[in-house]
Formats: structure tokens, sequence, C-alpha cells
């Protein structure tokens, strides 16, 4: 035999590790910044959309109905109006999208 058993073995070493992670850490960092902070970032604006709807806001639900919000009942739920004296419930984060916003009241 040329190469002896023990050099070849002392020929791994510990720098063999760390070189191993890398690519597992860069495909990490790469699903990072093009799925998960995207996705958290949406989150975030949607959840400011949802704080912000107030009384005679249009709005669009996730199951496609528009409507006038009428009444904020308490922290997760509105009254919608999708027809002249048809008003109906609906829980805040089922709204999809704020067509048109009311300006505040002056005071």
């Amino acid at each position: 035999m040329l190469i002896t058993p023990a050099y070849a073995q002392a020929a791994g070493g510990a720098g063999g590790a760390i070189t191993s992670f890398i690519p597992l850490i860069l495909i990490f960092a790469i699903m990072y910044f093009l799925l998960i902070r995207p996705q958290q970032k949406k989150l975030k604006d949607h959840k400011a959309m949802v704080d912000a709807v107030r009384r005679g806001d249009q709005v669009v639900t996730q199951g496609g109905i528009l409507g006038k919000v009428t009444k904020v009942k308490d922290d997760n739920e509105i009254e919608v109006e999708i027809a002249s004296g048809v008003k109906v419930r609906v829980v805040k984060s089922t709204i999809s999208q704020v067509i048109s916003k009311t300006e505040p009241a002056s005071e």
C-alpha cells in the first residue's frame, strides 16, 4: 500500500465539518430573505390595516363580500352593511382590503 491509513485519516480534519455546513447555512439564508421575511412584512401590514378600520370604510372580505363598516363592535368583530338594511357581523381578520377610507372627524 502506498498511503498509510493514519495519513489518509488525518486529511479530513475539523475544517471539513465546517465547510459541509456552509451550503446548509446559505440555503437557510436564501429561504429567509425570499420567503419568511416578505411573509412577515405582509402579515404586519395586514394587521395594521385591520387595526385602522373604522366606521364608514368600504371593505372587501376574504369571501368577496363588499360592504360598508357601520360599527366596530369589539377588538375582533365589526358590523358590515352589505345592502340597505342588511348588516352582517364579520371577524376583523377576514377583511382582505379596504377600498375607501373615511376621513377622521375633526374636533
